[in-house]
């Protein structure tokens, strides 16, 4: 079935917690990409349950009339069960090591899994929010090395647009 998905990274946000909610700033970003998602057909929304995520799409939701619809499997990943100084250079070794799989975390092979199972279920102008890291693994399984370079320049928010023809994937940044 031929369908164009949108992935769209959550707003600028206080934290990095569950609960953590969008700044100022983010809740304007939020309103710019109710407008700018307004032009496009959108016919379902579907939103990792970090408050950040929910906060990003709510008034996009308020002005097409849908429900926000929460699932997990867009949920940030989990890298490892606590914080660390030099995450990055974790992530980073978890990108280049799709298999590695830290103490109370999980492999980037795990996440990018999670997340292909809700892009290959979503129907036609269906809105995924997620994160940078689940949207970066996500833009790989999409696009290759190129979702790897783009992954690195993930704007707060940002939205790409993801065209499904058969097994095929025709991907396209469509914000700022």
């Amino acid at each position: 079935m031929d369908k164009t998905v949108y992935l769209v990274r959550h707003c600028k946000a206080t934290g990095q917690e569950l609960q953590a909610e969008l700044t100022e700033e983010g809740k304007e970003q939020a309103k710019e990409l109710m407008r700018f998602l307004e032009k496009r057909n959108i016919k379902r929304i579907i939103s990792s349950p970090f408050m950040r995520a929910i906060q990003s799409i709510q008034p996009t939701a308020g002005s097409l009339g849908l429900q926000v619809e929460i699932d997990g499997r867009l949920a940030e990943h989990k890298l490892i069960s606590k914080n660390l100084k030099d995450w990055l250079n974790r992530l980073e070794e978890s990108v280049r090591d799709m298999d590695l799989k830290m103490a109370g975390g999980e492999s980037s092979r795990e996440v990018a899994k999670r997340g292909m199972d809700v892009l290959e279920a979503a129907t036609d102008g269906t809105v995924l929010v997620t994160h940078r890291n689940m949207m970066g693994l996500l833009l790989m399984q999409v696009d290759g090395k190129q979702g790897l370079i783009k992954w690195t320049g993930l704007s707060y928010p940002d939205v790409y647009e993801v065209k499904v023809k058969k097994d095929t994937f025709d991907v396209k940044r469509i914000w700022g």
